[in-house]
């Protein structure tokens, strides 16, 4: 019999070696650049960050600028108040005006509101109102609102001149220096029961024709005299539809003269008016 040949040892396999577990090399370690364990990657930034964090920082730019042009503007003493210039004032004189604005000279033109000027002129009795208009570098301009004088009444040696609500505007030396009407009764006039309605009377009476009259006074409320230079007279009877006997009477002393001439322009029913 002939003996039988051993069979060959076959080779280790590949995948196999000692010191790994289970004698298996991963696939990972063989290969060549591989990244060793525990290694963080880095990431690129994503482009719109960049681009929202390059806006911030332009608004943040712009605003600290247009911070800075305002502060200036406002506190700059360039634009500092030197020159104040009055106009539309009659009764109150200009430097009056200049003194009680004074405390807002070197003021910035920009921090100065018309509330501020109508405070400072609040004790100007025949202001009414103010309008304020800047011109840079340093000129204020102040447009000043009167209130309507319609009457004169006497104190001692004086006139004074008095709005529709009694205010007393202005004073003066000669009765011939205004064309308004006397008021009768003096400076305690304002306190009579008539008083409020003869001045709602002149009140209702176009420039011209209340500078022609001479006086006005009235008995009662419902009897209410006006007189006019050449000795005429006007009765207008209580103040009720005054706006209506304005017209009339308007219209009435625009008529061409009579003879002989009319002594007095009845008014008081302003739908039949009478003359006599």
């Amino acid at each position: 019999m002939t003996p039988r040949k051993p069979r060959p040892t076959p080779p280790s396999s590949p995948s196999r070696a000692a010191g790994a577990p289970g004698g298996t090399v991963s696939q990972l370690d063989r290969r060549d650049g591989g990244t060793p364990p525990g290694k963080v990657l880095d990431f690129p930034t994503p482009r719109k960050s960049h681009r929202l964090r390059n806006i911030l920082l332009a608004v943040t730019a712009v605003v600290l600028v247009l911070g800075g042009v305002v502060a200036y503007v406002v506190f700059s003493p360039a634009l500092a108040l030197r020159t104040v210039v009055v106009e539309g004032n009659v009764l109150v004189p200009t430097q009056e005006v200049d003194a009680a604005l004074a405390p807002l000279l070197g003021t910035s033109l920009t921090r100065i509101s018309p509330d501020q000027v109508r405070g400072l002129l609040a004790d100007k009795a025949p202001i009414d109102d103010i309008r304020i208009a800047a011109e840079p570098p340093s000129t204020l301009v102040v447009t000043v609102q009167e209130r309507v004088p319609v009457a004169v009444l006497q104190s001692g040696r004086e006139f004074v001149l008095i709005d529709s609500e009694g205010r007393h505007l202005a004073s003066v030396t000669q009765r011939d220096q205004v064309k308004l009407p006397l008021i009768d009764g003096g400076t305690n006039a304002v306190n009579s029961e008539v008083f409020s309605s003869i001045t709602a009377v002149l009140a209702e009476l176009p420039v011209e024709v209340l500078s022609r009259l001479n006086n006005a006074s009235a008995a009662s409320v419902d009897s209410i005299r006006l007189s006019l230079s050449g000795d005429q007279r006007i009765f207008w009877g209580s103040s009720e539809r005054s706006a209506e006997k304005a017209r009339v009477l308007e219209a009435m002393l625009a008529m061409p003269a009579t003879d002989p001439p009319v002594r007095e322009f009845d008014v008081s029913t302003p739908d039949r008016p009478v003359t006599r």
